[in-house]
């Protein structure tokens, strides 16, 4: 009997798979990244926020009726583009982060039930991670530098005048 479910397409991984040990395991290793998906979505909700704010900031900016409460917002557009740029690097990034770091989880799943050895891809995969996610918060950093520089230039602009 047992030599016929040995034929049974499928039954190998069936087997290797009713463990219940090997499936804990695999949830415990796939815990830090899964923590790791959640910061970024935090982080991500943070980027996000910001960008709304610019873009709508610029659009408000380009609808403006007045001739002189135009002229005198058209100055900030400048700053606003390099915002609006920043923040949507660091939003990209910060997607293609929680992607990868979600292809992680799925390789860690995927390489307890099967032969071929996936360490050097998860790996991989972990390190393209982090480049990205370092990569969406330099360009957060960027964005927020540009957001305070311009402040600073508005509080000399009152203090001194134009």
């Amino acid at each position: 009997m047992i030599d016929l479910l040995l034929v049974i397409p499928g039954f190998e991984l069936l087997e290797r798979t009713s463990s219940s040990i090997r499936v804990q395991n695999v949830v415990q290793l796939s815990m830090a990244p899964a923590f790791l998906l959640a910061g970024i979505g935090a982080v991500m909700n943070v980027m996000t926020n910001r960008l709304i704010w610019v873009a709508n900031k610029i659009e408000k900016i380009l609808k403006a009726t007045k001739e002189d409460e135009a002229n005198e917002l058209l100055v900030e557009l400048p700053a606003l583009e390099k915002r609006r740029i920043h923040a949507q690097r660091a939003v990209m990034l910060s997607t293609a982060a929680a992607f990868t770091i979600s292809i992680v989880i799925m390789l860690l799943f995927v390489s307890a039930f099967v032969k071929a050895p996936l360490g050097t891809l998860v790996a991989f995969t972990w390190v393209l991670t982090m480049g990205l996610l370092m990569a969406g918060l330099a360009s957060f950093l960027l964005e927020t530098r540009v957001a305070a520089r311009r402040n600073r230039e508005r509080m000399e602009e009152r203090k001194y005048g134009p």
